[in-house]
């Protein structure tokens, strides 16, 4: 029972799975055919949107092109109607042009007209001129002739003495003008200059002792004198002959004369005797040692008072030798005025005066304090102190502009800078202030006769008197014979003439006097 239970239920599950299957198969053929009929309808559906579509795209292609051909077809216009405005407006600037050219031809047509008939004029003009000229020269001639013969002189003759007047009268009117030019500028820079001068000279106001000829030595007792001579002279012999010195021993008491006129042999025999009265020990072999080493000690000394002036001054830099020979100048003199002091002097003068025009006033120190370095070898070398002082400077390497200012300082060539004329001018401040140099007095007196001579040559010139101890010179001319402007003449002249033919220290100012008097009586 079991088993055909079993089998039942075997064969009837086969059974349900068999029908199953066909119910299956015949279920899913039958989706299947819905499938494919819904895909049928989508794709007729898909179709036909695909239909729809593709029409309305070939209607928009359609109208954009229809669109594109009218946008083309206005562009095309509008460039059709520009071009034809600018033909036209080009049409009408041509019109115009050739308006304005016809124009032009008229009125050149009618300048032509006009130039042909003025042509005509001048021509005409031109004829009337040459018989007008022709009869002017004709009257000219006669005229000149007429002249001639009341005149008694040629044309060229007459040329001549216009010329010579003219001449004269240009020669009034230059002088006058020179004169005026002068006086306007002595207005303007004779006050400054003065100031500048006198300042200067205010600021530096320097002790000054001229050297003399003789020195004295004063000795302990009347016995030294007998110990100075020595056995037979030998001494005084020896000191002599070692310093190149006279030792005058006479009746003064206590007391030696050494006379010379080189202060450097002066200065070293007076200390050697000093020294060797201080010793005790006088003979000839101690002379000239003494003599020997007190040179040495001098010449030293003369190198102390040259670094010292340096100090001084604010000048470095200096060549060794240079130093040397500006020591030199210590016993050296100029009219009686020592030169180391002179150059001393001009440099501070200097200085002041470049530092009130605003100048290189180390510059102008520098120069006038080796203006006179020539002076240290004028008694060893050919030539003239400024130009052996120049070759100096320029060989130990100097400046140009120092070499310059040595060179000049006396006038022999031309400054090349402002502060090599103020050398000259200091120079002449050193020399020529009261005291600083003196002369022989018959130089002197002979000097005063020539610059009154030389003044005297002059035409016109009444009188001429030398005053201020010869530094200046009043001419006196005479009122009927010379005017105010031929005085001016006189006075640069008289000045010339001095510079060119006298020698004097310093400078020499030339007053020219004209004066009318007039004198009546009262009765």
């Amino acid at each position: 029972m079991t088993t055909i239970g079993i089998m039942i239920g075997t064969l009837a599950s086969i059974v349900v799975a068999s029908v199953s299957i066909i119910l299956g198969f015949f279920i899913s053929k039958r989706m299947m055919r819905r499938q494919i009929e819904t895909a049928r309808q989508e794709s007729e559906r898909i179709l036909h949107e695909a239909q729809r579509d593709a029409e309305a795209k070939r209607r928009e292609a359609g109208l954009e092109a229809r669109d594109r051909v009218y946008q083309a077809r206005a562009e095309f216009e509008r460039e059709t109607r520009e071009r034809r405005g600018e033909f036209m407006a080009l049409e009408k600037r041509l019109m115009q042009r050739e308006q304005g050219l016809d124009k032009k031809g008229g009125m050149l047509d009618r300048k032509e007209v006009d130039l042909n008939r003025r042509e005509k004029d001048l021509l005409a003009r031109e004829r009337s001129v040459a018989g007008k000229e022709e009869q002017y020269e004709h009257l000219l001639r006669e005229q000149r002739g007429h002249l001639e013969r009341v005149a008694g002189m040629t044309a060229d003759e007459a040329k001549k003495h216009l010329l010579q007047i003219m001449e004269q009268e240009a020669k009034f009117e230059a002088a006058k003008l020179i004169k005026q030019i002068e006086d306007e500028a002595k207005e303007n820079a004779g006050h400054r200059a003065q100031e500048i001068v006198v300042s200067a000279i205010q600021r530096f106001a320097n002790d000054y002792v001229s050297a003399a000829t003789v020195s004295v030595v004063q000795l302990p007792n009347e016995e030294m004198k007998g110990r100075i001579i020595g056995r037979e002279g030998r001494n005084i012999r020896a000191l002599e002959s070692a310093t190149g010195i006279d030792l005058i021993i006479d009746d003064t008491p206590e007391a030696v004369i050494i006379s010379g006129f080189d202060p450097m042999r002066r200065e070293i025999a007076k200390i050697a005797l000093e020294r060797l009265m201080a010793d005790g020990r006088i003979h000839p072999a101690r002379i000239e040692e003494m003599v020997e080493k007190v040179k040495k000690d001098v010449e030293r000394l003369m190198i102390e008072e040259a670094e010292k002036i340096l100090f001084e001054l604010g000048i470095q830099d200096l060549h060794p030798e240079i130093v040397k020979l500006l020591g030199r100048l210590k016993y050296r003199t100029s009219y009686g005025q020592n030169n180391l002091q002179h150059v001393r002097e001009a440099a501070f003068l200097c200085g002041l005066m470049a530092q009130e025009l605003g100048l290189d006033a180390k510059l102008a120190r520098r120069g006038a304090l080796l203006h006179d370095i020539g002076k240290a070898l004028s008694h060893e070398e050919e030539g003239t102190h400024p130009m052996i002082g120049s070759d100096v400077a320029k060989r130990y390497g100097e400046s140009p502009k120092v070499v310059n200012a040595i060179a000049a300082h006396h006038g022999d060539i031309d400054p090349i800078c402002p502060e090599a004329a103020l050398v000259s001018v200091a120079e002449g401040l050193s020399a020529s202030r009261p005291g600083a140099r003196r002369e022989a007095f018959e130089s002197y007196i002979k000097r005063l006769q020539n610059l009154e001579q030389l003044a005297m040559s002059f035409k016109g010139v009444e009188k001429a008197y030398a005053i201020s101890a010869g530094r200046e010179i009043r001419v006196i001319v005479k009122n009927e014979e010379i005017s105010d402007v031929e005085s001016a003449q006189i006075a640069r002249e008289v000045a010339r003439r001095i510079k060119q033919d006298l020698t004097y220290p310093g400078q020499i100012r030339v007053t020219v006097i004209r004066e009318s008097r007039y004198v009546e009586l009262a009765r």
